[in-house]
């Protein structure tokens, strides 16, 4: 789509969405310098009404809904999307018809039964900076020790591996059960992390693959700190970047903290910017509408971002002068 195509109002919510943007400080995709990774769940992403104005009769996503999803999504190098529902129609428009052909996408099959919504998990990438590198699969947990069958996630966690300038990484997304008793979820929350640790980075240890993986997706936790549920996600040794860790991620009265970007603290071969954030787009669009009913638009989650660093140059000529690249100025042992 070409901007010069969309209705005033829609132009007006891409300008007062770009100053969000802006205000999150999410930095912008350099070429061989950086790597934006992010994670968004979209409110059931599924039907798509095709015209820009609203459909009285069903508050329905239309164009204009659509048209603000693209002006976030395409700010990412790669972004996993949770909640997209059996009829991809939405993100397959998404792809074709407000990206372009430069951008590519995996997504999962359906969970199956009634506790999986009716759901599928996905990954949008930025063809010219990312590529997958092979690696896509489902999360099954194994048998107990005994051989007894073990219950599974009510949506089945998904995992592609990606590469961008040199660098390889995997990403992990997951959208955690709900229910109306947050301990109802505290089960698949240590069953994730306990595989993620086991399953995944001690395997990889053995194997002497790469460490980059990167968990992200909607984990359903309401608050971080001391929280039974947030301790859960994080008791294999996850940890979650100190300029997410009080940042919300829903617009509701009570600030909910349910998205999570996390890795393992030194599993990391990718180097980070210390850079995140979260797109609090809430009140900036769909002005004429309450933000409920706006969020079955776009949505009632934020998205988040993690920055990291492809561009090693300083690291390895630190190295070469056998400095700290840490260091407030590494060079300062060359003389002018």
């Amino acid at each position: 789509m070409d901007y010069k195509n969309y209705p005033r109002l829609v132009v007006e919510d891409i300008v007062r969405l770009r100053r969000r943007i802006a205000a999150s400080q999410l930095p912008d995709k350099l070429l061989d310098h950086n790597l934006i990774i992010g994670t968004w769940n979209i409110r059931a992403f599924g039907k798509i009404h095709e015209q820009w104005e609203e459909n009285p009769g069903s508050p329905k996503r239309n164009l204009r809904a659509m048209a603000c999803i693209a002006e976030i999504v395409r700010r990412f190098d790669v972004i996993a999307i949770q909640e997209v529902k059996w009829d991809t129609s939405a993100i397959h428009m998404l792809l074709t018809d407000f990206l372009g052909s430069d951008w590519g996408m995996v997504v999962s099959d359906v969970s199956a039964g009634p506790k999986g919504n009716g759901e599928r998990l996905a990954y949008l990438y930025d063809k010219r900076r990312v590529q997958p590198s092979g690696l896509s699969g489902e999360i099954v947990l194994p048998p107990t020790d005994k051989g007894d069958p073990v219950l599974q996630f009510d949506r089945t966690p998904y995992i592609v591996g990606f590469k961008s300038a040199g660098e390889s990484f995997t990403l992990l997304t997951a959208h955690i059960k709900y229910g109306d008793v947050p301990a109802d979820r505290l089960g698949e929350l240590k069953s994730l992390a306990e595989y993620i640790a086991k399953e995944i980075r001690d395997r990889s240890h053995l194997a002497g693959e790469e460490n980059n993986t990167i968990i992200l997706g909607d984990f359903n936790i309401d608050e971080r700190g001391n929280n039974p549920l947030f301790q859960a996600f994080v008791s294999t040794g996850l940890v979650v970047p100190t300029a997410l860790l009080n940042l919300q991620t829903t617009y509701n009265s009570k600030p909910k903290y349910y998205d999570q970007i996390a890795w393992f603290m030194g599993e990391l071969d990718l180097l980070t910017s210390h850079r995140a954030g979260v797109i609090n787009f809430g009140g900036a669009i769909f002005q004429e509408l309450s933000l409920a009913q706006m969020s079955y638009r776009v949505s009632d989650h934020f998205p988040l971002w993690v920055e990291f660093i492809t561009n090693r140059s300083v690291e390895a000529m630190s190295c070469t002068l056998g400095v700290n690249p840490d260091s407030p100025d590494p060079f300062s042992v060359v003389p002018d």
